[in-house]
């Protein structure tokens, strides 16, 4: 997966940038120039000239308002026409991710390739261990005939200079489900009934070819057009993602134009106690093992994927669950949002009626900058409610099980493991778990589709070392949630109980 800093996502932001500024400025025409201010005459084309350059540049805008860029119909739309398209619907519906077909590079099939490296030696392992005798000798060097290669990637582990490298395609690469692949001209397409949104090929691709589609319109237009309260639920992975501290992140929230903000992590607290719950209700009726269900990539994995460890799943809702209930409980007119690192949040929010939008920590900063709020020099200003540390730290691997322990504390045989990551390899291991192939290394299997956890979501800005630092000092500056005071905010079943804010 490329790193979070690159041209690719830096190009993605600007864009957000100057559609909310035009959107900001109620200049939405503006938006036809923006790709030609990016990409000026004066400056050198990326791509076979600047015109497809610019062309590029406007699919990449139409997937940050919010639509597919595979359902144009005619080319000649400007910009600011589906601007204000977007400003008439009532929700962004459909699938979350787009492919950009003109920006795609239309990779190679992957290959081995024998580099200038290769020294012509002797033993040959590489030839003598091809199970296909696809490589030969050429003028003292290895050389693969890519009709034989069967990328079993042997010529690669035995070469004693590593001169046999494989040659990838990035996205199909990273997809943990094999939902992208080419069509007959060689370009990548999504197959969105295998999707799950994780949005692993958006980070790897190279040419910035999938897109997300956008909800920065759809927020503003609350915001600024609406007489109702909009409230941000933010997540707790939002630490070090900006400068400055939790208060201080809240009031430049406040100061975009959100009415209120809550921490998501106080949900989290309630899945904390549901799901300590559940493990030992099922573990006392004799489940070998439970799963987490906070991850919603591998919530739709399992539903597309591995219906075999269906019913290991946990059935403990989200922290995003868990909060839009309360919030939509207390000021049922509202408009919630969520704010965090997950594209897939997108798809859960579809299947929630308390959440309206959801919104990555990438578009939030780029309505800070758009509005010209500077975080670090924002008025603090406080949540009201305190989560527990351990809720705040759901968005690093092991977080959700370490909350659940600090919970059950030590009333239970809990022995959690992480599945740090999907990928295919841990798709398959996961399918051994669930039909008894494999022995499953603990009982309780916390699984996160990123690597790392949250704080490596494609929705991310900061570094996941540095993020990571920031939250787990956020969690050691925070109550237990055996010492948290806001007990009766965390104990939501979900409705029908009593005395709880939430249900009032």
């Amino acid at each position: 997966m490329l790193p979070n800093d690159n041209n690719a996502a830096r190009m993605r932001t600007q864009i957000l940038i100057k559609i909310a500024e035009a959107y900001l400025e109620n200049n939405l025409e503006a938006t036809d120039r923006i790709p030609l201010e990016l990409r000026p005459k004066s400056m050198a084309s990326t791509r076979c000239c600047i015109y497809k350059d610019r062309a590029v540049l406007k699919y990449r805008c139409m997937a940050a308002m919010g639509h597919s860029t595979e359902d144009e119909t005619d080319e000649l739309k400007s910009l600011s026409s589906y601007a204000k398209d977007a400003l008439t619907r009532e929700s962004v519906d459909g699938p979350v991710l787009t492919v950009i077909d003109t920006a795609c590079s239309a990779c190679i099939s992957a290959q081995y390739l024998v580099t200038n490296a290769c020294r012509g030696c002797f033993a040959q392992p590489c030839r003598v261990n091809c199970p296909k005798n696809a490589i030969t000798m050429v003028n003292g060097k290895a050389k693969i005939d890519p009709e034989l290669c069967i990328n079993c990637g042997r010529c690669k582990d035995m070469c004693p200079y590593h001169a046999v490298i494989r040659v990838p395609i990035p996205c199909e690469e990273a997809c943990p489900v094999d939902a992208i692949s080419k069509d007959e001209e060689g370009k990548e397409h999504i197959d969105h009934e295998k999707c799950i949104s994780c949005g692993k090929c958006l980070r790897s691709c190279p040419f910035g070819a999938i897109m997300e589609k956008s909800q920065i319109l759809d927020v503003l237009k609350q915001i600024k057009e609406t007489d109702k309260e909009v409230v941000a639920m933010v997540a707790p992975a939002i630490m070090g993602q900006f400068p400055g501290d939790i208060n201080q992140i809240v009031g430049a929230i406040k100061a975009v134009g959100f009415d209120k903000v809550i921490e998501v992590a106080v949900g989290a607290d309630i899945t904390t106690r549901n799901e300590g719950d559940e493990f030992v209700e099922r573990m006392e009726e004799g489940a070998e093992f439970m799963t987490t269900s906070c991850c919603p990539a591998y919530v739709q994995a399992v539903k597309k994927h591995i219906p075999e460890i269906e019913p290991f799943v946990s059935h403990t809702l989200s922290p995003m669950r868990y909060t839009s209930e309360i919030v939509k409980k207390e000021m049922p007119e509202c408009v919630s949002v969520f704010i965090g690192p997950c594209i897939a949040k997108r798809v859960e929010a579809m299947e929630d009626a308390n959440t309206d939008y959801v919104m990555t920590f990438e578009e939030l900063g780029a309505l800070f900058v758009a509005s010209g709020v500077m975080v670090g020099e924002c008025e603090a200003s406080e949540l009201d409610r305190v989560a527990s540390g351990e809720s705040r730290a759901f968005p690093l691997t092991g977080g959700v099980a370490g909350a659940v322990a600090a919970y059950l504390d030590g009333k239970a045989d809990y022995r959690p493991e992480a599945v740090d990551g999907l990928s295919v390899a841990n798709v398959k291991t996961l399918k051994r778990y669930a039909t008894k192939k494999g022995t499953v290394p603990g009982n309780m299997l916390e699984v996160m589709c990123c690597e790392g956890g949250c704080i490596s979501g494609p929705g991310t800005i900061a570094l996941p070392n540095k993020a990571t630092r920031t939250v787990t000092k956020y969690k050691e500056s925070s109550p237990t949630i055996k010492g948290t005071t806001n007990e009766e905010t965390t104990s939501s079943c979900g409705g029908g109980c009593s005395g709880c804010k939430c249900c009032g």
